[in-house]
């Protein structure tokens, strides 16, 4: 039996003429819990939530929504309500109108619309301000009246469209906090459309990672972060350097692989390869480290120093190698000033076998 607000896709597309904006998605989304959709603009992402929301028809697949088929209701029925990325919120009314304008188009009472609108304020810490006029707000205070007017009417599903896009970025981590209180506080399914990949790993429960109008993986934030099915996911969610290198040898779940420039790599791997075969496989950058002379035969790479940014708790070094991308350093921001680089430093750099996440992947290898 389906529980409240959990979301099955079955084969959803969307097509815009010659375009396919989302190709026969099947995911299910659990009921209760807070799902980020990521990906570059123009993956597919905002498409499907709005699908969800009802407020873009299917061209063709199913939609439901805690067990109910909700392809062709309306938006009003389907226990969804959508918060806007530029919030919408309407300039003549004062905050306690503004949250309680769904009320009124449901001719729910005036004594009982400011009632409600005063209980949802209050759960977002608003109620003092339930006089004032949108434009006497800050952006973080006019994001919760967004929200306190989106989840008035108990929905099932609150659908957030990049709502943290407008907001700098002090406001945008203490928001970020406010969301999943929000969720944990009221047990509803959250789904939220971001192209940040930190929010994504931060809020979610689980983390769907859109390409091409298709899910390239969806799993525990953990799982995406560790263990990436493809380059794409290794390089688009970040903290992951993507190697590659032709197999010299392979057996008893051990690979040995020669990059182009003579580097050899050594580590254990599940999945069936060849001698002669391409592979590429994830580092994580915050286990390499840069030394001046190499401890070791295998699992090193040299290049040069193309830029150094300090992170503040760490120090993000890129390096030019032999590799196909920049090969990305995070050192602890202690052991690098102690000895700073510059740019157009050569470098060494090591990694342990046991910090080779795994084998990657094709591109578009849907995960569920």
């Amino acid at each position: 039996m389906s529980k409240p607000g959990e979301i099955v896709l079955e084969k959803v597309t969307k097509e815009f003429g010659a375009i396919t904006a989302v190709d026969s998605v099947d995911q299910v989304i659990e009921g209760g819990s807070y799902c980020c959709m990521i990906g570059p603009s123009g993956c597919g992402k905002s498409t499907l939530l709005r699908m969800i929301a009802g407020h873009e028809t299917l061209t063709s697949g199913r939609i439901l929504i805690g067990g109910n088929d909700v392809t062709t209701m309306r938006t009003g029925e389907r226990g969804t309500a959508l918060m806007f990325q530029d919030y919408a919120l309407f300039p003549h009314l004062n905050l306690a109108d503004n949250v309680g304008f769904s009320l009124k188009i449901h001719k729910v009472g005036k004594a009982e619309r400011k009632e409600r609108s005063l209980e949802m304020l209050d759960r977002v810490q608003l109620a003092q301000f339930a006089d004032r006029m949108p434009s006497e707000l800050s952006g973080g205070q006019r994001q919760r009246v967004a929200l306190a007017r989106a989840l008035i009417m108990n929905p099932q599903v609150l659908l957030l469209d990049e709502p943290l896009s407008a907001l700098d970025e002090f406001l945008r981590l203490k928001m970020r906090v406010e969301l999943k209180r929000l969720q944990d506080d009221l047990g509803i399914t959250f789904i939220h459309v971001t192209h940040t990949q930190p929010e994504a790993i931060a809020l979610a429960d689980k983390v769907i990672v859109m390409d091409h109008g298709i899910i390239e993986q969806a799993d525990h934030p953990r799982v995406i972060y560790d263990q990436p099915h493809s380059p794409y996911i290794a390089r688009f969610m970040g903290g992951q350097n993507v190697v590659t290198g032709i197999v010299t040898n392979a057996g008893n779940g051990r690979i040995t692989a020669e990059a182009a420039d003579g580097a050899r790599f050594d580590f254990s791997a599940k999945g069936d390869v060849t001698v002669g075969e391409t592979i590429r496989f994830s580092v994580r950058r915050d286990k390499i480290r840069v030394v001046a002379q190499a401890g070791q035969d295998m699992n090193t790479l040299q290049g040069k120093v193309a830029n150094v940014e300090y992170q503040g708790t760490f120090v993000k070094v890129g390096l030019n190698t032999h590799q196909d991308d920049e090969f990305i350093i995070y050192m602890d921001d202690r052991a690098y000033f102690e000895n700073p680089l510059n740019v157009g430093d050569s470098v060494i750099s090591e990694w342990f076998a046991e910090d080779v996440c795994h084998l990657l992947g094709d591109n578009n290898s849907s995960g569920d």
